[in-house]
């Protein structure tokens, strides 16, 4: 496993369109679907700044951005909704977006455009969990499970 892939987490999760990022044209702002989009990257197109891994820093960054009906984010339309405060995080988040491809969205079985908000977290595996991260130092065993 790489470093990238230990050390990323990407969750995607589409959203309708709000106020404070333009939205192209040819994107609907009511779209009402029947199936999200879903990444299909098989490795993640974010690279951790390899200054930033060497000292542990970690944060999230907001993107926002419309997907196409072929999957494919539409050139130039990639924000950022909230920025980790980081600025080597954001470019690094930036940087990777329009690499990033989707199983389109769809209503009635046709394939729509839409508006997706996507988390990049930046984790290091030897730093403290952030603020809010839920992850699970031991694993917890259900008394009715072997």
């Amino acid at each position: 496993m790489t470093r990238s892939r230990v050390a990323l987490f990407v969750l995607a999760l589409s959203v309708g369109c709000g106020d404070r990022v333009p939205v192209p044209a040819d994107v609907p702002t009511d779209t009402v679907m029947d199936v999200a989009p879903v990444m299909t990257n098989a490795e993640f197109p974010f690279r951790y700044p390899p200054e930033l891994w060497a000292q542990r820093v970690q944060g999230d960054v907001l993107l926002r951005l419309f997907v196409d009906t072929a999957g494919i984010p539409i050139d130039d339309s990639t924000r950022i909704v909230t920025p980790s405060g980081i600025p080597a995080l954001d470019s690094a988040a930036l940087v990777g977006a329009p690499r990033l491809r989707f199983s389109p969205a769809r209503r009635d079985d046709a394939a729509l455009a839409v508006a997706v908000l996507f988390p990049v977290l930046f984790r290091h595996p030897d730093a403290p969990p952030l603020p809010g991260d839920s992850a699970l130092t031991h694993p917890v065993r259900r008394p009715d499970l072997p």
